[in-house]
């Protein structure tokens, strides 16, 4: 029989040197901006991470205050003190980290924190891989979780938790050698544990998305399916994933080669397309679902949208 190696991966570090520390936890967070500052205790940290790609356990020992940026991309993570504590999502939906309490992160958006002198656990799961261990819970197609961060979970929910945390971490932490199979069902008990726990909608059936689609850009285009009936502009877009309307349209040129703007209008004929299907001649007309859409000059919708689906939409309508 063939050997299976162990799919863990463990970094750890640690010292007493504020300005590495800060580099240290920039380049793990891919963030910019961290701001240390000494607190009354003397200074020294500890970061370690033991996981895969679909979950990760971490551990942080910071004994210092520090402010920074901090965009999630695509994890969801849970998080909890022992021992000091601070502010998530500082200047918008505001929540406290003290010891007792865990807090999912911000999805799919910047936050900021405020944090200090803390003993701090995660769990880090990869978003594609949550949602999909929700669709099979569920029943249904795999969507967009959706978490409200200020929610404080209930007692016994969170002891139910706690207890898988705990279970998991003897397995995952643990010495002895483990499978992929073994790891991967640990992963997967966490993620329902996780589901259990943190109150949550699905948002919408999953979209199609580029290849090359992640972070922000990501949740860029799900906000679009999701809103593309209102009558949102990139410059919403860029808000709601906090980019500057340059800042979106470069990660979209570097990640899926396409404008957002471009990206929006194809989504609006799809709904136009998807309409037109489901309609007949005798109750419906090219113009009235157009401008529902919001293409007013139907010249021009009628141009864009033979180029789109090689077929004008009189042809979609009456076919």
């Amino acid at each position: 029989m063939t050997a299976t190696m162990d799919p863990r991966t463990v970094f750890e570090t640690s010292g007493a040197d504020l300005d590495a520390a800060r580099s240290m936890f920039e380049q793990t967070y891919e963030a910019s901006g961290f701001l240390p500052e000494r607190t009354e205790r003397a200074f020294g940290y500890r970061f370690r991470t033991v996981g895969d790609q679909a979950m990760s356990l971490r551990s942080t020992r910071f004994d210092a205050r520090m402010v920074g940026d901090v965009d999630s991309g695509d994890q969801i993570s849970v998080a909890w003190v022992t021992d000091g504590g601070g502010v998530l999502d500082v200047g918008r939906d505001e929540v406290a980290l003290t010891p007792g309490r865990p807090v999912v992160f911000p999805v799919g958006r910047p936050y900021r924190f405020d944090l200090a002198d803390v003993r701090q656990s995660v769990v880090q799961f990869d978003r594609t891989f949550l949602e999909r261990v929700a669709a099979e819970a569920y029943g249904t197609e795999p969507g967009t979780l959706v978490f409200d961060h200020t929610v404080v979970p209930g007692a016994e929910a969170v002891r139910a938790w706690n207890h898988q945390v705990q279970e998991a971490s003897r397995v995952v932490l643990g010495n002895t050698p483990m499978s992929v199979l073994a790891f991967a069902d640990t992963a997967r008990r966490t993620a329902l544990a996780l589901l259990s726990t943190f109150p949550h909608h699905v948002a919408a059936r999953q979209v199609p998305l580029p290849a090359g689609a992640t972070g922000r850009v990501r949740s860029a285009i799900e906000y679009m399916h999701a809103a593309a009936h209102t009558p949102i502009t990139t410059t919403d877009v860029a808000e709601h994933v906090g980019l500057s309307i340059r800042g979106l349209q470069q990660a979209f040129q570097r990640q899926v080669g396409i404008a957002p703007n471009a990206m929006l209008r194809g989504i609006r004929l799809d709904r136009v397309r998807d309409e037109l299907r489901e309609g007949t001649p005798a109750d419906t007309t090219v113009a009235s679902v157009a401008v529902q859409w919001g293409f007013a000059h139907l010249g021009r919708f009628s141009a864009a949208y033979a180029r789109r689906f090689d077929e004008y939409p009189r042809d979609t309508l009456h076919s």
